[in-house]
């Protein structure tokens, strides 16, 4: 090959490198619809020797999306809490604001009993969460997301300029696992998907807005997904969600 082809096919390997790299970056975004994204919350502990059956229930609705095309899948989150620790299992993925947050959606319902495993759909405690039909409401609210550069993602956020609203970022990854050596799942072998390895309140705002959250690197091991709920700060409803997986 002459040095002239050569430096040809180098551009044309550059400019091809270039076009896959550009496209892969367009795909690093999402807009949601004209109904309310649900939104499922688990409040869960791999020291909760009852917990292990939601956890597995909620790894199921990896595949909601292609169950029904029709609806939006929903944003799935499993906040692994902290105060079943003490029992002689360190669940490596609770936090205390996770603990915090699951404190105020009970204080949104009037109650001061928290528990695990407990099911919150679009803001409610889900009893029967294995039969859960969450209902299409229209969307007052629309994100879109959108991966900048490195881990910095951002979304738009429109609504009316009267409306009052709040916001939550969360990143969750999948394909965990854990062998458990003591306390009430002593001997088990547990799997953990959608698991909240971030989670960042993003304030309160009336009208449109932008938001921005700084991620921590990816871990290729875990597939992951960038959640924004916006909600209703007297409630705890959320009036519009967004998941990306970037």
């Amino acid at each position: 090959m002459t040095i002239a082809k050569t430096a040809r096919y180098a551009l044309c390997l550059l400019a091809s490198t270039s076009a896959i790299s550009t496209a892969v970056a367009q795909t690093c975004t999402a807009k949601s619809s004209d109904k309310i994204t649900p939104v499922i919350e688990l409040y869960t502990s791999e020291g909760c020797s009852s917990c292990p059956p939601a956890d597995k229930w909620l790894s199921t609705l990896k595949d909601a999306s292609s169950a029904n095309p029709n609806a939006p899948a929903p944003v799935v989150q499993a906040f692994h809490v902290n105060y079943w620790d003490y029992i002689g299992w360190t669940d490596r993925f609770a936090t205390p604001s996770h603990t915090a947050r699951q404190r105020q959606v009970s204080a949104w319902q009037n109650s001061s009993m928290i528990y695990t495993p407990q099911m919150v759909g679009n803001g409610r405690d889900l009893r029967n969460w294995n039969r859960w039909n969450a209902e299409q409401e229209p969307a007052a609210v629309a994100i879109s997301l959108k991966q900048e550069t490195g881990g910095v993602f951002s979304a738009q956020v429109q609504s009316s300029p009267s409306m009052t609203w709040s916001a939550y970022w969360t990143v969750t990854e999948d394909g965990y696992s854990s062998k458990v050596k003591a306390g009430e799942n002593s001997g088990e072998f547990l799997k953990h998907d959608f698991v909240v390895r971030q989670y960042q309140a993003a304030g309160e705002h009336m009208g449109s807005s932008k938001l921005v959250l700084q991620t921590a690197e990816k871990d290729a091991a875990h597939p992951r997904r960038i959640n924004l709920i916006i909600f209703n700060p007297q409630t705890g409803k959320p009036l519009q969600a967004l998941s990306l997986p970037c």
